[in-house]
């Protein structure tokens, strides 16, 4: 399998990208629409709007019912799925290549001409309200989603589950209103990978999707609240600990020096915190930091969950090992983190449905796609020198603590 194929790319004049690598080892394409309708930009008192609509969208399109639909692409033999995030949505489908043709024009009617029919409105609005209630099962889920409206000052703290006030206010005419005044080409990507040919697949997008018109969303800068420690009391079992601190986005420089840093910290078993917070000292049973970016920005999550007793010590020697990154990493740990990013391309690069999404979002968020081979040569070429003076000069991470659980701990509580 080849780990550099190029990406083909064409932005049509309503504002529609399309971005291509092809994969001809493969039988089967996979898609993915990145449609920047989200959370953040639902409607004053309609939060969760975007939610309800991306679920409508999939209960008939182009004529015909919610049940045709669905079988118009199980026909096809077509996995398909979506949802709504943060800043976008999506709209995803694997499938043999020779079913793209018709499985594309189902796309086409499924985001250009979508029943929207008040028959299943009620459908979709009480499964979102249903996935809203299932967070009082999820306390990390929760944690996380409070974590957000904490560490965000500007509309990107919404969260995808929209609110009980948001939801409850929702009515076909004001979603389908939305449609109209949110969802279009503007800004919107289409990434494909699989084994098609370039030509064939610019005329059926051309076809398809050169004539659409639709809104846009306004755009918003990220803002942040101050670092701040807050409690939430709950009756759970556990103490459930997050932070939030900003990092360096996928547009900086300083990107891959910075990844491979939290590969170290929290990459797997031989992780710093995986070892020191669960194994050394048994304090935890899961333990992580990711990072997360959205247009233009980055920022790093951690998470632990403890006993009530223990909180307190998880999370100082958490911020100890978060704090120890400024001392520079060993040859040793770079070599396995390393690995373990290239071992992920690898696998990655074996999916049409990985490579599709990771196309769509590359450009959405930095405005141009990533090759694999480009992303491997940036991976390869950092040094430990190079990554140890980036984390010398970074300054020090003062993050947003939020726990939940029985009993605050020091410096928190509301």
């Amino acid at each position: 399998m080849p780990n550099d194929m190029s990406t083909l790319r064409h932005t049509f004049s309503n504002g529609l990208n399309l971005v291509f690598e092809p994969m001809p080892w493969l039988s089967t394409v996979s898609l993915t629409f990145v449609v920047p309708l989200g959370a953040m930009t639902d409607p004053e008192g309609q939060e969760g709007s975007a939610t309800v609509l991306v679920d409508w969208m999939h209960r008939g399109a182009g004529g015909r019912d919610s049940r045709a639909f669905s079988q118009a692409l199980d026909h096809l033999g077509v996995r398909y799925s979506g949802g709504a995030g943060r800043e976008y949505s999506t709209f995803s489908a694997s499938l043999l290549t020779e079913m793209l043709p018709e499985a594309l024009r189902l796309f086409a009617d499924m985001l250009r001409v979508p029943e929207l029919s008040s028959d299943e409105f009620e459908s979709a609005r009480a499964l979102a309200q249903q996935e809203r209630a299932s967070l009082t099962d999820q306390p990390s889920q929760q944690l996380f989603e409070a974590l957000s409206q904490r560490f965000f000052r500007s509309r990107h703290k919404r969260s995808a589950y929209g609110t009980d006030q948001g939801l409850s206010a929702l009515t076909p005419e004001s979603v389908r209103e939305d449609y109209s005044r949110r969802f279009g080409p503007g800004g919107a990507i289409l990434g494909v990978a699989g084994a098609v040919g370039w030509g064939a697949l610019l005329e059926w997008v051309t076809e398809l999707f050169s004539d659409w018109r639709g809104g846009i969303p306004a755009r918003h800068e990220v803002e942040l609240n101050a670092p701040h420690q807050k409690h939430i009391d709950t009756d759970a079992a556990q103490t459930q600990i997050g932070l939030a601190y900003p990092s360096p986005s996928a547009l900086d420089s300083d990107w891959y020096a910075y990844y491979l840093a939290i590969q170290v910290l929290s990459g797997g078993a031989g992780s710093r915190l995986w070892n020191e917070v669960r194994e050394r000292r048994g304090l935890v049973y899961s333990v992580m930091a990711v990072v997360r970016t959205l247009r233009g920005f980055g920022y790093t999550l951690g998470y632990a969950a403890t006993t009530e007793e223990r909180a307190e010590e998880t999370l100082s020697v958490v911020l100890e090992e978060i704090y120890r990154l400024k001392s520079g990493l060993t040859e040793g740990e770079l070599r396995r983190a390393r690995t373990g990013l290239l071992s992920q391309l690898v696998m990655q690069g074996e999916s049409s449905g990985a490579r599709a999404a990771a196309l769509a979002q590359d450009t959405f968020q930095m405005g141009r796609p990533r090759s694999l081979g480009e992303i491997k040569r940036a991976i390869s070429d950092v040094s430990l020198s190079d990554i140890n003076q980036f984390l010398e000069a970074r300054q020090q991470v003062r993050p947003t603590v939020l726990t939940l659980g029985r009993r605050p701990l020091a410096g928190g509580g509301v």
